[in-house]
């Protein structure tokens, strides 16, 4: 279920290298990568993981709500990293040139049935 999920959201986003389902403790769930991008997801999404765990520590002491989305812009790709649960998130990849926004829209979209699989 989780795979036809994320396939999905990769193929019908312009640009996407691929997406993971993955927890905060680093484990990966589930993955798609688009055939021939040779990028590792996994380790991408275990070092942002990092990242989002310290920012959703900071929004907690802040008192600013929870945590919802964080995007990271590099020099040759964007991640969306969407919360899902207090454990689970789900990052998609672009490609600079790719459809942000679609992106977006579409973790958006297929979140809650990723929370529901989860649950």
């Amino acid at each position: 279920m989780f795979k036809e999920i994320l396939q999905e959201i990769v193929t019908q986003t312009p640009g996407s290298v691929g997406a993971v389902l993955m927890g905060y403790d680093g484990i990966a769930i589930e993955q798609y990568i688009n055939e021939g991008d040779n990028v590792d997801l996994q380790l991408v999404a275990i070092e942002y993981s990092n990242v989002v765990k310290e920012i959703r520590k900071t929004a907690e002491i802040l008192g600013t709500g929870e945590l919802q989305e964080v995007s990271v812009k590099t020099g040759r790709y964007f991640v969306i990293i969407h919360a899902l649960t207090p454990d689970y998130f789900v990052a998609l990849t672009l490609i600079r040139e790719g459809n942000f926004g679609k992106g977006r829209y579409l973790l958006m979209r297929d979140a809650p049935q990723l929370r529901e699989a989860l649950a």
